[in-house]
């Protein structure tokens, strides 16, 4: 004799409700997914407002991002923001190479921050910036033989991380010299 399982009255009432809680789940779960766009290094286009990370030899994430590169935009940077959507982030670019060092005063969010020399190369990733601390955070990792950073991409706290970034990989961006960028843009 088999037991039978007596129904649930909850699920009983509301047929849709199991079904509709897995569907929600796993567009929670696929959301911060597909915030990321990848794209083929192929046919990765250099815009303005996008900065392009090649993570392997025939892929490149795409963020969309907001240019910092006058003294008063990147004295602002993201301060009083409240939210930064993964995918999106804000490129600090300076007009010549240098050292470079942040602070986190008036930034509501944590963030992190990937540093990159002339070439558009990742040479140091701090990550998770805590929100209003003002602790200095350096461009260069201690003992770092060529410390000066010419762009500086600000993206929400925990995405490099997820994102899978590492020292070594390329960006590219019309900001970057062409004729020195280790991926230049076409």
């Amino acid at each position: 004799m088999t037991k039978r399982r007596r129904p649930n009255r909850f699920t009983t009432r509301f047929p849709m409700l199991r079904s509709s809680l897995a569907v929600a789940l796993l567009l929670a779960l696929a959301a911060p997914l597909a915030a990321q766009p990848i794209v083929p290094t192929a046919d990765a286009q250099c815009r303005s407002d996008a900065a392009l990370i090649r993570t392997a030899g025939d892929k490149a994430l795409s963020f969309q991002i907001e240019v910092a590169d006058t003294p008063e935009s990147r004295a602002q940077g993201l301060m009083f923001r409240s939210n930064l959507p993964a995918g999106e982030g804000m490129l600090f670019v300076y007009p010549e190479p240098q050292p470079v060092s942040f602070w986190m005063r008036n930034t509501l969010i944590p963030l992190d921050l990937i540093f990159f020399d002339e070439t558009g190369v990742i040479r140091h990733i701090h990550r998770n910036a805590r929100p209003l601390d003002e602790t200095p955070i350096p461009g260069a990792a201690v003992g770092d033989p060529r410390p000066d950073r010419l762009m500086v991409l600000e993206i929400a706290g925990g995405e490099a991380a997820r994102l899978g970034l590492t020292t070594g990989q390329q960006l590219a961006h019309p900001a970057l010299d062409r004729t020195t960028a280790a991926w230049p843009c076409r």
